[in-house]
């Protein structure tokens, strides 16, 4: 039997807010591990992607948006809550955004240049909130821009792999179930 469109519209908010929570949760970890905040941080973000498979682009600015806002409320560490609104919670949304000019290319010099603008705000306008663990040879700005691009290089090839197993297997059971 077919789901009303109410139902999916139901069922599709649902999703958002336990992907929000579970997000959340991540977000809030990241505040009490003593290392690999950042890690966590990108976890949490990722549950942001699985949002945007499942529902598209508005769920996704719906787990993003209200992971955040409850982030800032709710966490201890504001960094963190930082680091997921300006990078990590965002970059899922706009790797879908970009990867949709399926010219691979231009979607890498797009990807390398939304990182690249990221990562100088972060540089140069809160070093010491969200940078400051830093080992001593990344205090030069050209290592840091060569370590960022090839950990950001890493970062978004496995989050693709892991964005395809979550349609493949996941997103695939809970539309079945739906």
């Amino acid at each position: 039997m077919a789901r009303s469109g109410a139902g999916k519209s139901a069922g599709r908010a649902a999703l958002v807010g336990v992907l929000s929570a579970l997000s959340l949760v991540f977000l809030y970890a990241s505040a009490l591990v003593p290392t690999g905040q950042m890690g966590v941080v990108a976890v949490a973000g990722l549950l942001v992607a699985a949002a945007v498979v499942s529902g598209g682009l508005s769920a996704g600015f719906l787990c993003y948006g209200a992971t955040g806002l409850l982030g800032l409320l709710l966490l201890p560490d504001k960094a963190n809550a930082l680091l997921y609104l300006l990078f990590f919670g965002l970059w899922p949304i706009l790797k879908s955004l970009i990867e949709r000019l399926r010219r691979i290319i231009l979607e890498w010099v797009c990807k390398l240049g939304v990182f690249n603008a990221v990562l100088t705000l972060f540089w140069f306008g809160l070093r010491a909130v969200l940078l400051p663990f830093l080992p001593g040879a990344l205090h030069q700005i050209g290592m840091v821009y060569l370590a960022g691009n090839a950990a950001f290089v890493i970062y978004d090839v496995g989050c693709s792999k892991l964005i395809a197993f979550y349609a493949g297997r996941i997103d695939k059971v809970l539309r079945k179930a739906g």
